[in-house]
């Protein structure tokens, strides 16, 4: 600048802004253990290659859910099945075994001239068969004798009557009830002592 008195170095100091009116940029410094920039693509690798893991892992997982979750499935609609085959057979055991009786009535029907002494032998077999049928399927006669304790959950008093026996027991047996499988299906019809 050709007119202008040279510049002295306390001017040229002088015109400089100061450090506080500017921001100094900073260099970025490395961190410890912080690569350059070429390891920085291996860890882009090595984490690439960890997701990549991660997500068989997940989709294995997934799968054995699956499966877990159809062999329950699979599992549940066996068992009722075999239910309903068990509830199925039960009846066509049960029935299975009431066919003797069924015969042994027809047969005593076709006798035209029977005795009252032999229609009376038939009904005593045929009772003894429908005993033994009910018996293989576990339904169990209740038939209290004179003096047992009244049980509320197998027998049901009809009538309380005056008897030479402790009170609460039965005297009598009007029908006799029945269990199957230790659960009563009928209780049985008694009378029971009445209190001195």
């Amino acid at each position: 600048m050709a007119g202008d008195a040279p510049m002295s170095a306390s001017d040229v100091y002088s015109n400089l802004p100061s450090m506080s009116d500017t921001q100094a940029t900073p260099i970025p410094e490395q961190e410890p253990g912080h690569a350059p920039a070429s390891t920085d693509a291996e860890a882009l690798t090595q984490v690439q290659a960890e997701l990549a893991e991660l997500r068989a892992k997940s989709a294995e997982l997934a799968d054995q859910f699956l499966r877990a979750k159809a062999e329950a499935e699979n599992a549940r609609r066996r068992a009722e099945d075999e239910i309903s085959k068990a509830r199925k057979f039960a009846v066509e055991s049960f029935a299975e075994s009431l066919l003797p009786v069924t015969d042994s009535l027809e047969a005593g029907l076709t006798i035209k001239d029977a005795t009252p002494e032999q229609i009376r032998e038939g009904a005593q077999a045929t009772l003894r068969q429908l005993n033994a049928a009910l018996e293989r399927n576990k339904v169990i006669a209740i038939n209290p004798a004179a003096g047992t304790r009244f049980d509320p959950h197998q027998h049901q008093a009809i009538s309380v009557v005056p008897a030479e026996q402790e009170a609460n027991t039965v005297v009598s047996v009007l029908q006799k009830g029945y269990t199957i499988a230790e659960r009563v299906l009928r209780p049985a019809l008694v009378t029971v002592a009445a209190p001195k």
